[in-house]
């Protein structure tokens, strides 16, 4: 895997809707810029080979990165991953990066996860919008744990590239006050297990 560069971010809400943060929300983003390795293939049937030499590592890389940054996976509450591929690539090379449990696995493991990882796998050039969703690690109907990380980066993706992100939080929306699904599923009459009534 050909990694030309990685950015760590972190954002720090001290003060949301004019009003003071009890406990300010800290994000914080892990992005790895790499080669496409299915580039200049043209249409490349069977992507296995380079999904599992490359996806395993930077899984292990960018889980690193957000660690060493929160200090602890248990202080990790929400977390979420994305992709973007550049404009001479397929969406499928980007999710073939992060839907995989070798990509995953590592940061659940090591947050101690029960939820899945919110994702956005997009297409772009250099610059374009970098979204990563996130959700509660063990609950995914806690809504203040709703949140996306917004981000980019100037010169990536290249268009033979593809940039992968993890993403976290420390704390949830600062002022939340718009409940959890499970008392909507209450006053709705509905079963958790069956939200839509099917």
């Amino acid at each position: 895997m050909e990694i030309r560069k990685t950015l760590l971010q972190v954002e720090t809400t001290l003060i949301e809707g004019s009003k003071v943060a009890p406990v300010p929300l800290k994000l914080f983003s892990a992005i790895a810029v790499v080669r496409n390795p299915w580039a200049g293939q043209g249409f490349v049937e069977d992507l296995k080979p380079a999904i599992h030499a490359g996806a395993p590592v930077l899984g292990e890389l960018l889980t690193r990165m957000i660690l060493d940054a929160v200090g602890s996976g248990e202080a990790v509450e929400a977390y979420g991953k994305a992709a973007v591929v550049g404009l001479d690539g397929e969406v499928e090379h980007a999710s073939a990066l992060i839907h995989t449990l070798r990509f995953g696995n590592h940061y659940r493991e090591a947050v101690g996860a029960k939820s899945y990882l919110a994702f956005t796998n997009t297409r772009g050039p250099a610059n374009a919008p970098v979204m990563i969703p996130l959700m509660d690690k063990n609950d995914e109907g806690r809504r203040s744990h709703y949140l996306t990380i917004q981000t980019s980066i100037p010169d990536a993706p290249a268009a033979d590239e593809i940039l992968v992100a993890l993403g976290a939080s420390v704390g949830g929306r600062p002022h939340h006050r718009i409940g959890d699904r499970y008392q909507d599923l209450k006053d709705l009459g509905r079963d958790v297990g069956n939200p839509a009534a099917v």
